[in-house]
């Protein structure tokens, strides 16, 4: 059984560009390939944050994926990383496409409020990090705090950056910095 951190706070983590590599529309567990920086960022923010992966799967409402297919592909996720010792509190995902105006699509806090509920996080000791300027969004409008990473989609698309955000590299650079922040923040020690 793996142990969750004892705090409130969690970091919501986007998909594809950002823990995986961006490979379009994934049918197939198979598929699935973490960045190098995955695994190493995981480890320094597990014993602080619940981690969620909150991500929008709009192949569904286009009828290129199934439910079962996206559903196979975040379950397979969670085990790999659940076998690095990296448990994932919940997967998160949106099946709609931009145009239906969905209540839980990016940026809307849907998820980020339920799990607030579900699981008692505090949304503002929390992070988000992606590859979009949805993803940032989504921080500010849940009173989280946004970092954009440059991976996946992150360099076509920060010209379109209209929140204040971190700008980072990778997922690595990102869970470091969250340390340092939580720990000047909060006056929590933090050792790794």
């Amino acid at each position: 059984m793996q142990r969750h951190p004892p705090s409130a706070a969690a970091v919501f983590l986007d998909r594809d560009g950002t823990i995986i590599e961006d490979r379009g529309h994934l049918r197939n567990p198979a598929e699935v390939v973490l960045f190098p920086e995955t695994i190493p960022a995981l480890m320094l923010l597990k014993d602080f944050f619940h981690l969620f992966i909150v991500t929008h799967q709009p192949g569904i409402a286009k009828g290129i994926l199934s439910r079962e297919e996206v559903e196979d592909v975040n379950r397979h996720l969670v085990d790999v990383l659940g076998q690095q010792g990296i448990p994932i509190t919940a997967v998160y995902y949106c099946p709609h496409q931009r145009e239906e105006q969905c209540a839980c699509i990016k940026p809307n806090a849907f998820f980020l409020e339920k799990a607030a509920c579900d699981y008692g996080i505090l949304l503002g000791e929390s992070y988000v990090i992606g590859d979009h300027p949805h993803d940032v969004e989504l921080a500010e409008r849940a009173g989280a705090v946004g970092l954009y990473v440059l991976t996946g989609h992150g360099m076509k698309h920060r010209h379109e950056l209209r929140v204040p955000c971190v700008v980072v590299s990778g997922i690595l650079e990102a869970a470091q910095w969250i340390l340092r922040d939580r720990s000047r923040r909060f006056s929590a020690p933090i050792t790794s």
